[in-house]
């Protein structure tokens, strides 16, 4: 007979929260705070901005110094959105870092959270199914197939 093996619920010290500023990442967004304030841990915010792949491309068509005017406006955009989705509403009552990085989304992610150690990440789905699920698959489901983190996947808030 086998002995199931019971273990004491862990505390999450540093959890780490991935968002696109979509309103289901906005969602998961209560579960990471409440982990955090819950442990009294450190919230990781990271939004990982996607490369084009065209980007070699458009730099031929469009000057260096239009492309770099664009690439600022989407890091204010980004700035913009931590401050409005999430800054005002932690306030001083949890302590955070926010981090921007660019590549692939569940490399980037797991990348990070190797680097700094985290104990969990939290991310949200955006529940696509069908043929979109097939040729793009999901953010959420990649990072969960290849953590070896435990990760807290919050299902859309269609099903919610």
């Amino acid at each position: 007979m086998r002995k199931t093996r019971i273990i004491e619920y862990p505390k999450y010290k540093k959890v780490l929260f991935c968002t696109d500023f979509s309103q289901n990442a906005d969602y998961a967004f209560g579960f990471a705070y409440g982990i955090v304030k819950r442990d009294e841990g450190l919230l990781y915010i990271l939004h990982v901005i996607p490369e084009n792949p065209q980007e070699a491309f458009l730099e031929m068509l469009i000057p260096r110094d239009t492309v770099n005017k664009l690439h600022t406006i989407i890091k204010e955009d980004v700035e913009n959105n931590y401050k409005d989705h999430y800054v005002k509403t932690i306030g001083n009552k949890i302590t955070y870092k926010i981090v921007t990085k660019s590549g692939r989304e569940d490399n980037e992610i797991l990348k990070f959270a190797k680097k700094e150690n985290v104990d969990i990440i939290v991310i949200g789905t955006h529940g696509i199914t069908g043929i979109e699920h097939v040729f793009f698959g999901s953010v959420a489901e990649k990072v969960l197939r290849r953590s070896p983190i435990p990760v807290f996947i919050i299902p859309s808030m269609k099903r919610a």
